[in-house]
């Protein structure tokens, strides 16, 4: 539905911090879903864990918070296009499951409200239909920093 490229004239983020590889279902500002494909090259398996490579939890987050922006910014007007999207809060985070290299990510995101120029998602990110790590996510738009 949605390839690399695409998503990058969305996000602002680049190597080593882009955490979405495809967009696979959107439902207008109520879901989408989109994979994440976690591959041994990753910069931060270096350090975590030399031996035991695990995918740490906060960029399972962000992987979550880059598919819940692209959904938010898909359902906004072109005066919100212009900015750009930042946390607010992260609620209820459990990290259920390790992720490690070869895995692929499906990450759901589903919003909650939509108020006064706030989204509240839930999110959660499963590997082979087990779900690994689940949060509710809050973020804005805001001008671009300049």
């Amino acid at each position: 539905m949605m390839d690399i490229n695409e998503i990058m004239k969305i996000l602002p983020h680049r190597f080593p911090f882009l955490m979405v590889d495809r967009i696979v279902e959107l439902e207008h500002g109520k879901r989408c879903v989109g994979l994440k494909n976690v591959s041994i090259n990753e910069p931060f398996f270096q350090g975590h864990f030399p031996g035991h490579p695990v995918m740490p939890g906060v960029l399972i987050v962000e992987a979550m918070a880059q598919v819940a922006g692209i959904m938010a910014y898909l359902a906004s007007d072109d005066e919100t296009r212009k900015k750009v999207s930042y946390f607010m809060a992260i609620d209820n985070a459990k990290f259920r499951k390790p992720v490690f290299p070869g895995d692929q990510l499906r990450i759901e995101v589903e919003t909650i409200f939509n108020r006064r120029g706030i989204w509240s998602v839930a999110g959660k990110a499963y590997v082979d239909g087990v779900l690994a790590t689940e949060a509710e996510l809050k973020a804005t738009f805001a001008e671009k920093a300049k």
